[in-house]
């Protein structure tokens, strides 16, 4: 049996080694005439809005606020496992896995490790919570208590507007 080291650089290169013959299996077991399914067609809501607490600012002092965040696969928990950066530092691994599962912040599509490490504290707080919600509990809402009369209610964490939730 032949031993492959993995390392950050060449795993998305394994990836997409792997990936065509996964596809093509998958095309020759569907049905011609079938067509793609959607996802809303099963009920299963796969991908939530958020609203950041702060917002990132990217190179050019544009603030993005609102994003799109998708369940997490079992690839996406186990990938930064292999990665170097959480070998090195284990606290890592959140951003490793933010990026990945945030396919969306403003107008931003490619959201990468380095963005989320320029990310404010309280937003990176903000979307671990999002998505331990969303991937643990399958919502956004929380309970919440008013400070002032104690009353109890729930609201939506992914940021909609005031009143609304």
């Amino acid at each position: 049996m032949r031993r492959r080291t993995v390392t950050a650089g060449n795993l998305e290169e394994i990836l997409q080694a792997t990936a065509p013959a996964q596809a093509s299996e998958q095309a020759a077991a569907a049905p011609a005439a079938a067509p793609p399914r959607r996802q809303e067609d099963h009920g299963l809501r796969t991908e939530f809005e958020f609203e950041l607490p702060r917002g990132y600012v990217d190179d050019e002092g544009t603030v993005h606020r609102h994003g799109m965040m998708r369940l997490a696969t079992a690839r996406d928990e186990l990938r930064p496992q292999i990665d170097l950066r959480v070998k090195e530092n284990p606290a890592y691994l959140s951003v490793v896995l933010l990026s990945q599962v945030i396919t969306r912040l403003g107008n931003i599509t490619d959201v990468h490790a380095g963005i989320v490490e320029r990310m404010y504290a309280t937003d990176v707080a903000f979307l671990q919570d999002f998505y331990r919600r969303v991937n643990s509990e399958g919502h956004t809402r929380a309970a919440v208590t008013c400070p002032h009369c104690e009353g109890g209610f729930e609201v939506d964490l992914s940021g909609g507007r005031l009143g609304e939730s």
